[in-house]
């Protein structure tokens, strides 16, 4: 028996208000959803249940642009960057997100190679349709109108991305088109790189860790927080649910900085077992894709109400009135670690 009458899911991530431990996952390509508005219309439904949304660095809409149809209502806009082979492009991008008020940047370490897409190549997806473009890669766009004089970034090589095979389609899926893009000898030395040069001010989350030894490796690195994530379940086949890997990270980061999640999030009940095992809060990819491609910005704002109500529900019915009361003894595991067949009473 407890007090559930105030029920809060308000949480606060390196100083920021959330109104949930809920918010969408940096992912690309939105206009595939919503041709219209693309990342500016599920920004703009974050801002609106005033939780945090993650631009991808591979957006359809530009880090300005997202800023700009944002600035009413106040989103909480993140960045989200790759390293890669020009790291001067690299720092360029990420500062023009500082530069346009974004909060925070989640460095991507999972996708140095994607996982092959089978699906893409057989449906013959291996190269954004037009007039879709990974605008962010225009840097033309930041400047555009202004003056020479009054020009910020040097002059883009507009031939470094359109030469590139993501507009071609030489490979059968879209990804491998892409991930050439990328940094192919990556380390660690790179995430106090960007820290240094570009992320000063700014809070930096390695997202894409699932072991405790990578977790600790990012601490050391100078991470400030870390994401655990799988890329969706997209990447590796065989690769552990986050949900299962969330504990060892947990335990090897020790409360040193935040730890978020996403991968697998459905419901309320998923989110509150996240927070129980020791994730700050956590993210939301497909959902918000399935919900902007049906009904624009207002099904994403709907979605995550719907699931801000259900964490609600959880929490209460868990006896937990804040974000504060949830922990790990309101989960636990079969007996035998692993859940067997469920068979169907014939009551």
């Amino acid at each position: 028996m407890r007090p559930v009458r105030s029920i809060s899911t308000a949480t606060q991530l390196f100083g920021q208000r959330l109104s949930m431990p809920i918010f969408v996952s940096p992912a690309g390509v939105h206009a595939l959803c919503d041709e219209a508005e693309g990342e500016c219309a599920s920004a703009r439904a974050c801002g609106r249940v005033g939780t945090l949304f993650g631009l991808s660095q591979h957006a359809t809409r530009s880090i300005e642009e997202v800023a700009e149809a944002t600035r009413a209502e106040g989103t909480n806009l993140w960045y989200q960057s790759y390293i890669l082979n020009d790291r001067d492009m690299t720092l360029r991008l990420v500062r023009r997100a500082a530069d346009a008020g974004y909060k925070g940047v989640f460095l991507t370490v999972d996708s140095v190679r994607f996982g092959y897409r089978e699906a893409d190549a057989r449906n013959g997806f291996n190269a954004l349709p037009p007039p879709h473009r990974l605008v962010n890669y225009d840097e033309e766009v930041a400047r555009k109108g202004a003056p020479q004089s009054q020009k910020k970034w040097p002059a883009p090589e507009a031939s470094v991305v359109d030469k590139s095979k993501i507009y071609g389609g030489e490979e059968d899926a879209w990804d491998q088109n892409t991930e050439q893009l990328f940094e192919q000898n990556p380390s660690w030395e790179d995430v106090r790189w960007l820290k240094k040069e570009a992320c000063r001010d700014l809070p930096l989350i390695v997202k894409g860790i699932l072991t405790a030894e990578d977790a600790i490796e990012a601490v050391n690195a100078g991470a400030d927080g870390v994401m655990v994530s799988n890329h969706g379940g997209r990447g590796l086949d065989g690769a552990l649910a986050t949900i299962d890997v969330l504990p060892e990270v947990v335990e090897a980061v020790g409360g040193k900085i935040p730890i978020l999640l996403d991968g697998g999030i459905r419901r309320g009940t998923d989110v509150l077992k996240a927070l129980a095992l020791g994730a700050t809060a956590v993210g939301v990819g497909k959902p918000m894709f399935f919900a902007l491609a049906v009904g624009g910005e207002n099904a994403v704002a709907n979605l995550l109400e719907m699931m801000r109500r259900e964490t609600e529900a959880a929490m209460a019915i868990c006896g937990c009135e804040s974000i504060a009361d949830v922990g790990k003894n309101l989960v636990t595991r079969h007996p035998n670690g692993r859940v067997g067949k469920y068979v169907r009473s014939k009551l």
